[in-house]
């Protein structure tokens, strides 16, 4: 009898009430985050900083891509490195992936100005570093098949016979003359 008594019109109409509030402050609040996002992707395809969600993960990670593709590869390569400290596998190994795009991008831009040795020795330790990256990114999330190509395309590029103090070992070799490495 007392369950009867609470489904008048009056507590029908103040519960409706109440959930009609509840569900038009969601549908609010979810417009004004779908009207932050569309503005956030409007602004990443103009190129610029975006002005929402400034500390998110894809904000500085946009930034650091926008950076890049600007040609300041050194500040966006310490943008990556601070975002790879964070975030999902897939997203670290996008991070990867752009720092090795950065490295094999200076290897290739510096390769082309100079037929000096020194020069060919700084692009090749790039290259170096862009092979790390790559096979980092890959670690993370072996699906990813731009990764993959950068890769295969950097491996038929990097020599043979690495020069003396460039590698991925502890000890790379002879670095200074005849002296090896670890004899004191």
């Amino acid at each position: 009898m007392k369950i009867y008594k609470l489904f008048n019109v009056k507590n029908i109409t103040i519960f409706l009430s109440v959930a009609a509030a509840y569900f038009l402050y969601l549908l609010s609040f979810s417009s004004f985050e779908l009207l932050q996002i569309v503005k956030f992707n409007e602004a990443l395809k103009k190129g610029d900083a975006p002005e929402y969600f400034v500390q998110g993960y894809e904000a500085r990670f946009a930034t650091a891509y926008q950076i890049a593709k600007k040609g300041h590869f050194k500040e966006a390569t310490i943008l990556f490195n601070n975002l790879a400290k964070e975030g999902t596998d897939d997203q670290k190994s996008a991070v990867y992936y752009n720092i090795g795009n950065i490295y094999f991008k200076r290897s290739l831009i510096l390769n082309g100005s100079s037929n000096s040795p020194t020069v060919k020795d700084e692009a090749e330790y790039l290259m170096q570093q862009a092979k790390k990256a790559y096979e980092q990114s890959l670690t993370l999330n072996n699906q990813h098949w731009d990764v993959k190509h950068n890769l295969d395309r950097l491996l038929t590029m990097l020599p043979k016979d690495p020069a003396p103090g460039i590698g991925d070992s502890d000890s790379p070799g002879l670095i200074m003359g005849n002296i090896p490495v670890g004899l004191p």
